[in-house]
């Protein structure tokens, strides 16, 4: 008897659960179209950046993150593989996205192949290549002067490490290689005059090569003691202020180099981003994107209060604001976290983008160093290099 009334209660609940489901979601639920795909605007708002989550744990397997700084609810707009090392450029001119790969037929081994993917900005979708013969581009954590535009974007220039040194120039209008310049004893590309580059090297000098029509070496020059390696090294990533490329060294000097003309011209006075109380032992730049330029001409210093030797990658605490007419310290922002790599964004109140050590991407109002918002740690495993197109 007993289990026959159980039965008889549960045969009795189920209808009940039932109708009390249907009153209380009476419409159903429309079917989802799949797949569900939106192609972006043609133009960028200007609180879009690409954010390169090199993703350690699965370095063959990066991406750019396509990021909405504005939108702390959805930040992620959309996502462009990056395979091994890659590099990446945008162009909004032509509306494509320029990513320097590498890939092996057997995932993590067989044969190589270097290639720049050309993606569609407003799809995402990937639209041609072109492929890099030889097995020779760089493959190093992602730096962003081992692949920038020259002559006025038309072409590319690819860092190459065997370990000899040399770059390669890319036609991109053409999709097809012009030339491949050797670059011993040298590293890192700044472009320079109207079709060349710069670049540092080892001795502390800043080599200038200038490219003739087909992409060849026309001209070069050695300009010697630019930095002195072993007092004032300076990080690889400057910031931008016009042709200037602002750099910062190890120990906090602050050195432009005028890259306007075909040989690059080093400013003559280099400066100090300043010192502050509570160092452990002492205030120093550190961080991987060390260094950021906004509109009004202003630099943004990651600074640690734990610099010694061997820290310049370890992030910071602090980002300074330096004038560098006035060559002189004008602010210093706290952040929340420890800073790896920062960023400006070209908006009219241009806002300050900080990737954290643990993932997470913060945004300080550039003008005032005021938190704004977090975007948390959702747009990448590893954050390490913020473009604003």
């Amino acid at each position: 008897m007993r289990l026959l009334a159980l039965n008889m209660l549960l045969c009795t609940a189920i209808p009940f659960s039932a109708a009390a489901e249907t009153a209380k979601y009476p419409t159903p639920l429309p079917d989802e179209t799949i797949p569900s795909v939106a192609d972006l605007p043609e133009k960028w708002p200007k609180s879009w950046v690409l954010i390169h989550d090199l993703n350690f744990a699965s370095i063959l397997d990066g991406k750019l993150a396509l990021v909405d700084t504005s939108s702390p609810a959805r930040p992620l707009k959309g996502v462009v593989r990056a395979a091994q090392f890659a590099n990446e450029l945008v162009s909004p001119e032509r509306g494509e996205i320029y990513t320097a790969e590498t890939f092996y037929s057997r995932l993590t081994r067989g044969e190589r192949t270097d290639a720049i993917t050309i993606w569609d900005m407003r799809t995402l979708q990937p639209k041609g290549e072109i492929l890099l013969p030889g097995g020779k581009r760089q493959l190093s954590v992602t730096y962003p002067n081992v692949f920038q535009f020259t002559n006025g974007g038309k072409w590319a220039l690819v860092a190459n490490f065997t370990p000899a040194q040399s770059v390669t120039v890319v036609d991109l209008e053409g999709r097809k290689l012009l030339a491949e310049i050797d670059l011993p004893g040298c590293t890192q590309i700044y472009p320079s005059g109207e079709r060349g580059f710069s670049s540092l090297c080892a001795d502390g000098s800043v080599f200038s090569v200038t490219l003739d029509a087909q992409g060849k070496a026309a001209a070069s020059q050695t300009v010697e003691k630019v930095q002195d390696i072993d007092a004032q090294p300076l990080f690889g990533t400057p910031a931008m202020i016009g042709r200037t490329a602002w750099f910062v060294s190890y120990y906090g000097m602050v050195q432009g180099i005028d890259l306007s003309g075909a040989v690059a011209k080093p400013l003559p006075r280099a400066f100090s981003v300043g010192t502050a109380d509570g160092g452990a032992p002492q205030w120093r730049p550190g961080g991987w994107q060390v260094i950021a330029a906004d509109a009004r001409g202003l630099l943004y210093v990651l600074m640690s209060p734990n610099g010694k030797e061997g820290s310049h990658k370890d992030g910071g605490t602090e980002i300074w604001v330096i004038d560098p007419v006035k060559q002189a310290r004008l602010s210093r922002i706290p952040l929340r976290g420890q800073g790896l790599s920062i960023g400006v964004t070209r908006e009219d109140k241009p806002q300050l983008i900080v990737a954290r050590t643990d993932g997470v991407v913060d945004v300080h109002d550039a003008a005032t160093g005021a938190f704004v918002r977090t975007l948390g740690a959702t747009v990448g495993a590893n954050p390490i290099v913020i473009t604003a197109p």
